[in-house]
Parts: structure tokens; C-alpha cells; sequence
């Protein structure tokens, strides 16, 4: 059986690249070739155990690609063709899919209700830090790209793009809207990039790194805030008068984070979460208004989907968008180890790595 390179999950601590055989496919899948993919966040929660997936899992789930073999089944495409597939991979036809939620496609089951069921790459089958990767439900899922975008121009959109703008959507940022954004990480660059196309006039970031910060304000951001320098909820106040912001989002998934994006809301305001969080959150009593504040908190998971693909491929390819500056590092695959060694502990001014078979 012919192998492949890939990046496994052995167990806590331990992603390492191994051999495996080429994924098979069934009549609605395709086989993509992988030209260029990445590591999120998400992939250090399973490295470092927060996450919890199979032994032996290939890790990934961000893959830009040219389809090797299509299913039999499978209308709409050509083998040799450039695509994406979305993060989130839904059905179509699921109970999730049919009420408008498709990234949570499969999460019912008889035992209950379970999370991000819509995430399958490197969560519940092999995902794409690897030479190739089974991509199920094809016709619902992948994309083409547009002739003249490069794999870098596109990378962001699988996950980051499309969830850093969701959390815009969500949070319903409206024309002349104040945002504030807490962590410029990967994804909430993106959100900062998304409140500025929903409309938002006034765009507050928050974190601690100048480069983060710079980028940031290349992507809308109006007004920046070093955490280190001075009280984020007090700057965010002061900045809008004591107003407090119409949207605030919270990217970085901490307790502190979330509780200041809280403080600075308005009354009425959303708060619109991102962050992944590894621990139970608290709501305090003022910050929450003894739950008389009429505040909303949503949270988002990143949508998928062709169509969601789309019309990311469409904002990069207008040039409304460029997040090409957020690839930091270069890797061929078989130095993802080093590229995990160094996106995990954050070093040299990493922000996303683009991995190459």
C-alpha cells in the first residue's frame, strides 16, 4: 500500500512525522494533494493534552491542495484542479446542517449534545499536516481557487480568516460601530480585519507585542493598547469616553481576557467569544450587571463549507483583505517537529508557519 508522510499524535508532548498509508476514498470524497498547510492553535491544545483526540490522529485541519482522485460519485470538480477545503467539513444533511449551524454537523447523538461535531480534519479523522488527505463530502466542500491567488494568499482562510471574521458576524458589528479586540494572535487579527468590512469606525486592539500591534493596525485597528503599559478596560473606557464599546470580542480564550471584554461593553453590548478555553470561566457579578445589563455573549466556531470558502476567496481575491504578512516562518514537512517547537513556545515573532510537503 502506497505511504505518505504525515504529523501523528503519539500522546501528550509528542506530534512527530511518521508513515502512513494514503488515505482511501469513498464515492463523495477526494483525495487532495497537499501544496500548503499550517499549524493553529488548536493543534498546541492537542499537543500539550488539553484536547483530547486518537492516538496515531494526523494532526491539521487548514489545507490548500490540488485534487489527486475524486469519488465516484463526486460532480462539480476535476482531478488536477486547486482547491481549499474549509476547517469545518459538514455534511449537508445533518440535523445541524438543515437548522443553519453547519459547523456543528454530527454533534447530535443519542447520548446527548457534543460540541464542534462540524470539526473533522485532526479531530475525528486524519486531517492535512500531511502529504495528502481524505476530504469528505467534496461537493459540499471544497472550493476552487481563483487563477492568480497563491497558496499563501489563501491559507488563512480554511480556519483563521473564517473564524476571526465570524466573530464579527456573530457579534453583529454594525456601520460606525466601536469594537474592541483582546489578543491579536492569528485570529483575532482576522476579527480585527472583519469588524473593519462589517463596518465597525472604531477599532480598539489589545495585547502586548508591537509587532501583533503593528500588524493589527494595518488590518483596521484605529487605536492600540499595550496591556503591559496600561489597564486595558480603563483605556477602553477612557478611549470611548466612558461609552463602552457596541462589540467586544475576545480572542485569546482566558479568564482575564473574557472578563475584560465584559467591563468594557456598553450597556447592551455583545460580547462575541473566540477563545478556546481550557478551563471553566467565571462571570463576575458587577462586570455581568447582576445579569440585568441586557448584554449578549455569543460564541462562534469557525463556519465551513464551500459557500462560506467562497466568499473568502472572494475578499482576497477583491485585495480588500491581504493577510499574507501574518505568515511569519517557512517549513518543509519534514521539519514540522521544529515548526511545533517553535509555534508552541512562541519564539522569534511567530504568527502562522506555512508547511510544505
Amino acid at each position: 500500500m502506497p505511504k505518505m508522510k504525515a504529523a501523528i499524535f503519539v500522546e501528550p508532548g509528542r506530534i512527530v512525522l511518521d508513515e502512513k498509508p494514503i488515505p482511501d476514498i469513498g464515492p463523495l470524497d477526494a483525495l487532495l494533494r497537499i501544496t500548503t498547510t499550517t499549524i493553529c492553535g488548536t493543534d498546541i491544545h492537542i499537543l500539550k493534552g488539553e484536547y483530547p483526540v486518537a492516538r496515531g490522529l494526523t494532526i491539521g485541519h487548514e489545507p490548500v491542495g490540488i485534487i489527486e482522485k475524486l469519488g465516484s460519485s463526486v460532480q462539480g470538480f476535476r482531478e488536477g484542479q486547486r482547491v481549499i477545503a474549509g476547517a469545518i467539513t459538514p455534511s449537508g444533511h445533518s440535523a445541524a446542517c438543515l437548522c443553519g449551524c453547519s459547523s456543528q454537523d454530527g454533534a447530535g447523538t443519542k447520548h446527548g449534545w457534543k460540541a464542534i461535531g462540524g470539526w473533522k480534519f485532526g479531530n475525528t479523522i486524519d486531517g492535512c499536516q500531511a502529504e495528502y488527505v481524505r476530504v469528505p463530502d467534496a461537493m459540499v466542500n471544497l472550493a476552487p481557487v481563483p487563477d492568480g491567488l497563491t497558496d499563501e494568499q489563501v491559507l488563512m482562510c480554511p480556519d483563521i480568516m473564517s473564524t476571526g471574521f465570524s466573530a464579527a458576524e456573530r457579534g453583529k458589528v454594525r456601520i460606525g460601530d466601536t469594537v474592541a479586540i483582546f489578543a491579536q494572535g492569528p485570529i483575532g487579527l482576522c476579527a480585527t480585519a472583519g469588524a473593519k468590512l462589517c463596518g465597525a469606525t472604531t477599532i480598539i486592539t489589545v495585547d502586548s507585542l508591537p509587532e501583533r500591534l503593528a500588524i493589527s493596525k494595518k488590518l483596521g485597528a484605529d487605536h492600540v493598547v499595550d496591556f503591559k503599559k496600561a489597564n486595558p478596560v480603563e483605556e477602553v473606557m477612557r478611549l470611548t469616553d466612558g461609552r463602552g464599546v457596541d462589540v467586544a470580542i475576545e480572542a485569546l480564550g482566558t479568564q482575564n481576557t473574557f472578563e475584560a471584554a465584559l467591563r468594557v461593553l456598553r450597556p447592551g453590548g455583545t460580547l462575541s467569544s473566540l477563545g478556546v478555553y481550557s478551563s471553566d470561566l467565571k462571570i463576575p457579578l458587577d462586570a455581568f450587571a447582576a445579569g440585568l445589563g441586557d448584554h449578549t455573549i455569543v460564541t462562534s466556531l469557525c463556519p465551513g463549507g464551500k459557500e462560506r470558502m467562497r466568499r473568502l476567496l472572494s475578499v482576497v481575491e477583491s485585495g480588500r483583505v491581504d493577510l499574507r504578512p501574518m505568515v511569519t516562518h517557512r517549513f518543509k514537512l519534514d521539519d514540522i517537529e521544529a515548526a511545533y517547537d517553535l509555534f508552541s513556545h512562541q519564539r522569534d515573532g511567530v504568527l502562522k508557519v506555512a508547511i510544505t510537503p
